[in-house]
């Protein structure tokens, strides 16, 4: 197949982060990517990507990044951040869908997230702005999908390695609450693949996507101790204080863990049942978490 001959990707946010990375690594062999964002990414020079420096929020004419391009994936969007930030960028993907729809782009995959409890739903501006997106995407005249993946793994994630680095570090972890809600954790790679899947579809529809097995949080918690060779060993917060310990760490300008994420996990919403209709079985979290954890695993006392 010759570059004319590609289908054409335009990747909103670009190919950097977690997600991006890995859809670069889906897309790059048989379509040509197009990539917006700010600074410029090895990993797309070598894959042959066109970037486009820009900052979704501020382009006024989507029209010369839309021409030629048969399908948008769109990554942008804060972790957080104020309530002006999330709405320039909502405006500005807004702006982007009405130009989408002008020139007749194929298919639009938005990544969203999972719901969330209702206070947060409708006064959290991540969500609130997010939700924008998803509802004006919904109501266009495009070919869509919005895929809402649960808790992400993968190379360099922010969370679950990051999970294993304190408890290697300090040897315990929080619990929040009695850790009897449920978690579903999804390969990146395997969310790739399912951006891949869908933007080949035609139905117009919003697709929860959750991992291979449904986890009871401190099972999870259990295991990644387990991949590091400890015993799990845990100081326990109630919800409040356990939000509070969140707040705490956002007033000293961490980034760790943010106050709605611990209230999101608490409200026993991100359990997501398995995606289905991939080409082979979803990934399973634990042989990513006994690779990751081998850096960290004690060596065994003996001899």
């Amino acid at each position: 197949m010759t570059g004319a001959e590609r289908p054409r990707l335009l990747v909103v946010g670009g190919c950097g982060g977690l997600v991006g990375r890995a859809v670069l690594e889906e897309f790059a062999q048989d379509w040509s990517i197009r990539s917006l964002h700010r600074h410029p990414v090895p990993a797309e020079t070598r894959a042959g990507v066109e970037w486009i420096a820009g900052d979704a929020a501020t382009i006024d004419d989507w029209n010369p990044l839309l021409n030629g391009v048969d399908t948008v994936v769109n990554l942008a969007w804060y972790r957080n951040g104020s309530e002006r930030r999330f709405r320039r960028l909502a405006e500005g993907l807004l702006r982007s869908l009405r130009a989408s729809e002008s020139v007749g782009v194929r298919r639009w995959v938005q990544i969203s997230v999972p719901e969330a409890p209702v206070a947060l739903e409708t006064r959290l501006p991540y969500l609130v702005w997010k939700r924008v997106v998803d509802r004006a995407l919904i109501d266009s005249a495009l070919p869509y999908v919005v895929v809402r993946p649960t808790m992400l793994f993968g190379p360099q994630d922010k969370l679950l390695t990051v999970m294993l680095r304190t408890m290697a570090r300090y040897h315990r972890f929080p619990m929040f609450g009695d850790g009897d809600y449920h978690v579903s954790p999804i390969s990146v790679r395997d969310l790739a693949r399912i951006v891949r899947r869908e933007a080949n579809g035609s139905e117009r529809h919003v697709v929860p996507a959750g991992g291979p097995k449904r986890w009871v949080y401190r099972d999870l918690t259990d295991r990644l101790f387990a991949a590091i060779g400890r015993p799990p060993r845990y100081f326990r917060l109630s919800p409040r204080g356990s939000v509070r310990l969140a707040r705490l760490l956002e007033t000293f300008g961490s980034d760790l863990l943010y106050a709605y994420e611990v209230e999101w996990l608490l409200s026993d919403r991100l359990g997501l049942a398995p995606y289905a209709g991939l080409d082979r079985p979803l990934e399973p979290v634990e042989a990513f978490l006994d690779a990751e954890g081998a850096r960290y695993r004690r060596a065994p006392s003996g001899r």
